[in-house]
């Protein structure tokens, strides 16, 4: 098996000698050649190199930025998971969602024993992505493609990962402390909570406006908070399309009842009530706003936008499970 280990330095809880350990216990199994990640995007130029070159696996050792590189790296040319490298996660950064929804161990050493197992015995399964582009018509257009692991914001929550960023870039640790404490800034700094600027248009339904916060997931949990899950769309999957949970109004009630149903939220009950709207299993939609809003994708803040289109992928992605 001809295999490519991508690893990121700078991943939370991985040290040099945590990457050399596991590097030699997948050597030891496979032909593999081990590079490490030197600028944005890197990650993505290596595994679009290791689909060109025909490889039989990518191992992407990092956190969910590093692996939304990688498969969108491997997803270059669009998906074919009979042609493609395969694709296997050892976590190293600070929540690693896809890997956790994958059903993986949250720590490197006992994750890197998994995959070694699963290669072995020959575990895989072809798992559904999100894809985000710009609109068609709009001032967005331009804005390529790009594929999400496990899920996207637009609005509210895209807003709390910029400023996470902003914290990271003047050297503050990414923690789920911090996380809350610029979710709590972003309420009260929050411009539009009472009232939405985004629209839902879907073929075949009423559009949905005055959203503030959409939540795209295809698959669930949609986050964690230390080692509890968060279930924005339970019925969300790797086995269907994409799930949105919408809310219209975030009022200190609003946002009371519903942060408290997310923390409380389980794979068979999610936020629900009459400020949100849920919907399963979406092939093509788009959000559009009045007005531009922060937008992320993996927890990577992506900038301003005004207008997104999803499109769900059933079978893009085969992973080593």
């Amino acid at each position: 098996m001809r295999a490519l280990l991508v690893a990121n330095p700078a991943a939370t809880t991985t040290s040099a000698r945590t990457r050399d350990v596991l590097t030699h216990a997948l050597a030891s199994e496979m032909k593999l050649e081990a590079v490490t990640t030197e600028y944005r995007g890197h990650a993505r130029d290596l595994g679009r190199k290791a689909a060109h070159e025909g490889l039989d696996l990518v191992v992407a050792l990092g956190g969910d930025g590093t692996v939304n590189e990688v498969v969108n790296g491997l997803l270059h040319d669009g998906p074919d998971p009979d042609r493609l490298p395969g694709l296997a996660v050892v976590p190293g950064g600070s929540t690693n969602v896809f890997a956790r929804a994958l059903g993986l161990p949250n720590d490197a050493v006992e994750a890197t024993g998994a995959l070694l197992d699963a290669l072995r015995q020959r575990r895989e399964r072809t798992v559904g992505l999100g894809l985000a582009a710009g609109t068609p018509g709009t001032e967005d257009e331009s804005v390529p493609a790009r594929w999400f692991t496990f899920c996207a914001g637009f609005g509210f929550d895209a807003g709390v990962v910029g400023r996470v960023e902003q914290q990271r870039e003047r050297g503050k640790r990414s923690t789920h402390a911090l996380y809350v404490r610029q979710l709590v800034r972003q309420f009260l700094d929050e411009p539009n909570r009472r009232h939405g600027t985004v629209t839902l248009e879907r073929p075949g339904a009423d559009p949905v406006r005055d959203l503030v916060l959409s939540i795209v997931c295809n698959t669930s949990p949609w986050t964690y908070l230390g080692n509890r899950p968060l279930y924005a769309s339970p019925d969300a999957s790797f086995d269907t399309a994409l799930d949105v949970l919408a809310l219209d109004r975030l009022s200190t009630p609003a946002v009371a009842k519903y942060a408290t149903q997310l923390l409380t939220s389980t794979p068979e009950r999610g936020p629900q009530g009459k400020h949100a709207v849920s919907l399963h299993d979406l092939t093509d939609f788009t959000l559009h706003s009045k007005v531009p809003l922060p937008f992320q994708m993996d927890g990577d803040h992506l900038g301003l936008r005004t207008s997104v289109r999803f499109t769900g992928v059933r079978r893009a992605l085969r992973v080593i499970v």
